[in-house]
């Protein structure tokens, strides 16, 4: 049953830099390389949907966040609101089910939009900065090493993923890759946004888990990324099962000038 939750945010009860702005041309090799640990990336996961009149400013902050070199931001567009009159283009199966999984992991009695979850340590709407800056103080705090994942894309396009070994006291981790469109605006027809143009950035296209990574030095290679301007990949490494998140980092083309 859905019902709002508190100011902000709609609810739906459940059971239970690196550079990121590198040119690319003929012959040419784009790399993000990772950062000293207190300079991060960390991760910030917005959970969002057309659907839901209390995501545009989220989505809107979301947006500028996505231009510091020392954030990794990311949109997850969920499904789940999609039968109240206006259904998600981005919207998928996938990324909604990521929520749920943060959600069982951080035991909340529900999931909502819209959501920022930060570092996978906790959660806030976004619709403020202050909560935000909060938990990105806590995760720098608690992460004063970094497994951040080194990117690069050869002239073919292919994109190799690159970590160092790094001590993992016993605990697996999970190589995750995100491609993502960097923005889309998108007039909105009917439902609680009817007559506005949403504006959506960093919007998750693509997910995929590489490996469960043991710590050992690792390198992986995907060859149908399909990086172009427009897109970007994003590489998170967490605990296992949407633990917190230990590194990350992102690759964004832009057109050669």
């Amino acid at each position: 049953m859905a019902k709002l939750s508190g100011p902000g945010r709609r609810s739906l009860l459940i059971g239970g830099a690196a550079a990121a702005g590198v040119a690319v041309a003929a012959a040419r090799v784009a790399t993000a390389k990772p950062p000293a640990a207190a300079e991060g990336p960390w991760a910030i996961e917005l959970f969002t949907s057309q659907g839901c009149s209390s995501c545009p400013p989220a989505d809107a902050y979301l947006g500028q966040l996505a231009k510091r070199p020392d954030i990794v931001a990311l949109s997850f567009h969920v499904d789940y609101w999609d039968y109240i009159g206006w259904k998600d283009a981005f919207a998928t199966r996938a990324t909604t089910d990521r929520q749920r999984a943060y959600a069982r992991v951080l035991k909340q009695r529900y999931v909502y939009t819209p959501e920022m979850v930060v570092e996978g340590i906790g959660h806030d709407t976004g619709r403020e900065r202050a909560g935000i800056e909060k938990l990105l103080a806590e995760a720098q705090r608690r992460s004063t090493r970094r497994a951040t994942p080194e990117l690069s894309r050869t002239q073919n396009g292919a994109l190799t993923v690159k970590l160092a070994a790094f001590p993992l006291d016993g605990q697996p981790a999970d190589v995750t890759l995100a491609i993502y469109d960097r923005r889309h605006s998108t007039p909105v027809a009917s439902g609680e946004n009817q007559g506005r143009m949403l504006e959506n950035f960093n919007i998750v296209r693509r997910l995929k888990v590489l490996s469960r990574w043991d710590g050992a030095a690792a390198s992986w290679t995907i060859d149908d990324a399909g990086l172009q301007p427009g897109l970007g990949a994003a590489v998170l490494v967490q605990h296992a099962d949407h633990g917190p998140v230990i590194g990350c980092n992102k690759l964004e083309p832009m057109v050669s000038g």
